[in-house]
C-alpha cells in the first residue's frame, strides 16, 4: 500500500512539473515572418476542422466569402436588407462544432445589435448583410471572425471554429 502512495505520489508530482516546461516562445526572436507562418498554419488547421465537419453534414450546401466565412441560407424571408448603421433583431444559436451550444437566444427574445458598429463577431455581421428580414442562415465562422486567438473568456475557447444560426427578424432603420 506504502508502494501505491508513493508512486501515486510521485506521478502527481511528475505531471504538474511537466506543466512548467512548456515552450517559451521568446518575443525578441519573433518576427513577422513567424507571425505569418503561425496565421498560415492556423488557418490551413481550421480549414479542415470545416471540411471535416461539413463531410459529416451533407445537408449543409454552403457558400463562401472572400473572408472564408461558410453560409447557408436555407429559408428566404421577403423582407428589407439590412445595411450598415441600421439595427438588426436576430435570434440565434452559437455552437461550437462539436455540437456544444455556447449561447442561444432565448425564443420569446431577441437579440439586437447596430450592423457594422457594435461588439458583435465580424463573421456575423458580414453574413447579416446578405440576408433579408426573414432569411435564416446557417454559417461557420473560421476564428478570425469569430473570438480570435483568445475566446471570449467564457463559453467560447481560444481560436474556436463557430457554428451559427441565424434569424434575422427585423431590420430598424436610423432616424
Amino acid at each position: 500500500m506504502h508502494f501505491l502512495v508513493c508512486f501515486i505520489f510521485s506521478l502527481i508530482l511528475f505531471s504538474c512539473s511537466n506543466q512548467d516546461t512548456e515552450e517559451y516562445v521568446d518575443l525578441e526572436k519573433w518576427n513577422k515572418k513567424k507571425s505569418l507562418s503561425f496565421n498560415k498554419a492556423r488557418l490551413k488547421e481550421e480549414d479542415l476542422q470545416i471540411k471535416i465537419f461539413l463531410e459529416g453534414r451533407q445537408d449543409l450546401k454552403m457558400d463562401s466569402t472572400g473572408t472564408g466565412l461558410r453560409y447557408m441560407i436555407y429559408e428566404n424571408g421577403d423582407g428589407l436588407k439590412p445595411l450598415p448603421g441600421d439595427s438588426a433583431d436576430v435570434q440565434m444559436t452559437v455552437s461550437l462544432l462539436d455540437g456544444t451550444v455556447c449561447y442561444q437566444t432565448d425564443s420569446a427574445e431577441l437579440d439586437q445589435f447596430l450592423i457594422d458598429r457594435s461588439h458583435i463577431e465580424t463573421g456575423i455581421q458580414e453574413v447579416i448583410k446578405l440576408m433579408k428580414v426573414g432569411d435564416r442562415s446557417k454559417l461557420i465562422l473560421p476564428s478570425h471572425l469569430a473570438h480570435g486567438l483568445l475566446g471570449d473568456f467564457k463559453k467560447i475557447p481560444p481560436m474556436a471554429v463557430l457554428f451559427v444560426d441565424i434569424y434575422l427578424h427585423d431590420v430598424i432603420k436610423p432616424f
